[in-house]
């Protein structure tokens, strides 16, 4: 249990480190190249931006680490940790010093996530159960969610609730990239061949490239604060939904877990609305407009 805690928190402050490196770099790219291709084709040569994905891979092993020694519903909080980490040292970086307002946010989303993670507890389930028709509402759903997100996006002005906009696309292509690597992992207990067999293999491959596009481009957007907050938010959501509707996962309830769940979820919303609203986090969008153009 020992080294789950650590290799969690270990992994949060890498996952924190990450994000910071990308979201400078992607900060650092004209407004025209959100969401397109170009993004990544430019980011892809900026050294700081491979560190940040570097950061994320090391991440991923401890979190891999941490699952081999503990269970799930200890490791996945603890790991959401990395916006205590990550929204400061952001700030650090441009110079801001965090208000009681921004403290609260992002302390507000982390808890609450760590609270309802760690309060619902989803566990069982059968991945490679869900039929045809149950993948087709799967698929069909994150792509109006993802579709409605980011048309929301387009009408509202480069800063934190467009950064926020586009991060609820990311984390639900995201969350549903988790689903398809859990598919994934379990035709690979049947050996490689099975696994290329399956559909969701390649769907896998897709999700992934898109998703890591759409996270990009919300940090182009907007400072970090805005973006992975929402991500970090999403992603779970998202990944527990279908668990539970599609796989048969079960999740805690009954009172009090019920209310301590949305208690979390509502502290999740709080701290978002207030990171979005904060006039540092917009003054912070600014500063990192302003380096970008090249002016003091």
């Amino acid at each position: 249990m020992t080294v789950a805690v650590l290799a969690s928190l270990a992994a949060g402050v890498c996952f924190a480190v990450a994000g910071v490196l990308q979201q400078r770099a992607a900060g650092a790219r004209p407004d025209e190249e959100s969401l397109s291709p170009r993004l990544l084709g430019h980011l892809v040569r900026d050294r700081m931006w491979r560190c940040g994905i570097g950061l994320a891979v090391l991440a991923y092993g401890f979190q891999s680490l941490a699952l081999a020694f503990g269970p799930l519903s200890l490791v996945q909080p603890l790991i959401v940790t990395e916006l205590v980490f990550a929204v400061p040292l952001s700030a650090r970086l441009y110079r801001m010093r965090l208000g009681v307002r921004e403290w609260f946010g992002t302390l507000a989303v982390a808890s609450g996530l760590a609270l309802a993670l760690a309060s619902a507890r989803p566990h069982g389930g059968h991945p490679t159960s869900a039929g045809w028709l149950s993948w087709v509402l799967v698929v069909g759903a994150t792509a109006a969610l993802v579709g409605a997100a980011l048309a929301v996006a387009r009408l509202l002005p480069s800063g934190p609730w467009r950064a926020s906009a586009v991060a609820l696309a990311a984390g639900a292509l995201m969350g549903t990239q988790s689903v398809l690597l859990a598919v994934t992992v379990e035709h690979l207990r049947d050996g490689v061949p099975a696994a290329l067999a399956a559909w969701q293999t390649y769907a896998l491959v897709v999700a992934s490239v898109g998703g890591l596009l759409l996270i990009q481009s919300a940090f182009q957007q907007g400072p970090l604060a805005a973006s992975m907050t929402v991500i970090d938010a999403t992603e779970p959501v998202v990944a527990v939904t279908v668990g539970v509707l599609v796989f048969g996962e079960a999740v805690h309830s009954g009172w009090p877990v019920t209310a301590v769940t949305v208690t979390g979820l509502a502290l999740v919303a709080a701290g978002i609305a207030s990171l979005d609203s904060s006039p540092l986090v917009a003054a912070l969008h600014g500063d990192q407009r302003a380096r970008a153009a090249g002016t003091p």
